[in-house]
């Protein structure tokens, strides 16, 4: 059921790049998927709402002109008019939905209004999932809105969705080793020093973890699975003998332990107030080295170039993948920071 308009759903944490934030008894609340202290959650870059911590962020990523692959400019938003619950009565966003989700290719809605189009929000839609992974969002006008705050955009940009737009993210990681073998640690913090396999995406030239979105009715490890083959192994260009082959070789990765790195709303340009993304990023790692090593990368369907990052506080990555790569060094104790006030301790 939809929300009223003046109501405030119950989230989870969500991210951002831009550090404004105020807590409330977060020693006490601390999230459940990572070992973050209280002094360290409080350095995060989550975004403008409030959650089940009763931590306040802000968005950047999805307040930034021109939108994404066009010259659209977004209504300017003040820093203190970003949330919903702000009255802000001359707020004029601008109206933007791009002409190749207009086209309604199969992973696009039609229009709100378009004659049949009933979307059932805050729920499963036939094998459409309108269910946020940050809890029930608002529904206004007959348009879900946007649970972190104002965006200067309405409709849904480049996302094919009405509402969450879902994800996955898988972070393959290996320990950077040298000629013999050994790991590698850092020469400041003293920590061994771990690699991602990264892409370069091709829309925006930005390097990123290898996700991509979850098909309808797609179970999201069968999504994590199968956007790194694409993308990484360029699976889709393979005969059928190598792909059995690469099916073969990454079973043993994707069916090993992993840790669920992050669920839930995504600091993305691409976002609207109408359309937002949302992602589950999931680490696997490969402790050996032995299973990544006789697979060779090829950049493949989304991907430019791929290769084996060093992960440090120095990367630049597409949306909120810095942090989720954070989360993962925070969780192996491997190297982040040159500096030891910045990294986290329990």
């Amino acid at each position: 059921m939809p929300l009223p308009a003046g109501a405030l759903p119950r989230v989870v944490v969500v991210l951002s790049f831009s550090v404004l934030l105020r807590a409330r008894g977060a020693a006490q609340r601390r999230p459940a998927h990572s070992n973050l202290s209280a002094s360290c959650w409080s350095h995060l870059h989550p975004v403008n709402m409030f959650n089940s911590y009763n931590v306040k962020f802000h968005h950047r990523k999805a307040l930034t002109s021109p939108y994404p692959g066009s010259h659209i400019e977004r209504s300017q938003i003040p820093e203190d008019k970003v949330e919903w619950l702000t009255e802000w009565e001359d707020y004029s966003p601008v109206e933007y939905t791009a002409k190749s989700v207009l086209a309604r290719p199969n992973w696009a809605d039609p229009q709100i209004n378009d004659e049949g189009f009933s979307p059932k929000f805050n729920a499963r839609d036939g094998e459409v999932e309108r269910k946020s992974l940050n809890g029930l969002y608002v529904v206004e006008n007959g348009r879900p809105r946007n649970p972190v705050g104002r965006t200067g955009l309405t409709g849904r940009g480049l996302l094919g969705r009405w509402g969450p737009n879902h994800a996955a993210d898988p972070v393959v990681t290996r320990w950077k080793r040298d000629g013999s073998g050994n790991k590698v640690a850092h020469p400041v913090s003293g920590k061994n020093i771990l690699q991602f396999v990264a892409i370069k995406r091709r829309d925006c030239g930005e390097w990123a973890i290898p996700g991509g979105m979850v098909d309808p009715g797609e179970k999201i490890t069968a999504t994590l699975k199968r956007e790194f083959e694409e993308e990484a192994l360029n699976s889709l260009q393979k005969s059928p003998e190598e792909k059995a082959k690469l099916e073969k070789q990454l079973q043993k990765l994707f069916s090993q332990e992993h840790f669920v790195v992050y669920r839930g709303y995504v600091d993305d340009p691409r976002n609207t107030d109408n359309a937002w993304m949302e992602t589950e990023a999931v680490n696997y790692h490969d402790e050996t080295g032995e299973t990544m090593d006789n697979l060779p990368l090829e950049a493949g369907d989304d991907a430019g170039v791929v290769k084996w990052v060093d992960i440090s506080e120095k990367l630049e990555l597409y949306a909120s993948h810095s942090y989720f790569i954070k989360l993962v060094t925070e969780r192996r104790g491997a190297h982040w920071s040159e500096d030891p006030g910045s990294e986290c301790h329990e």
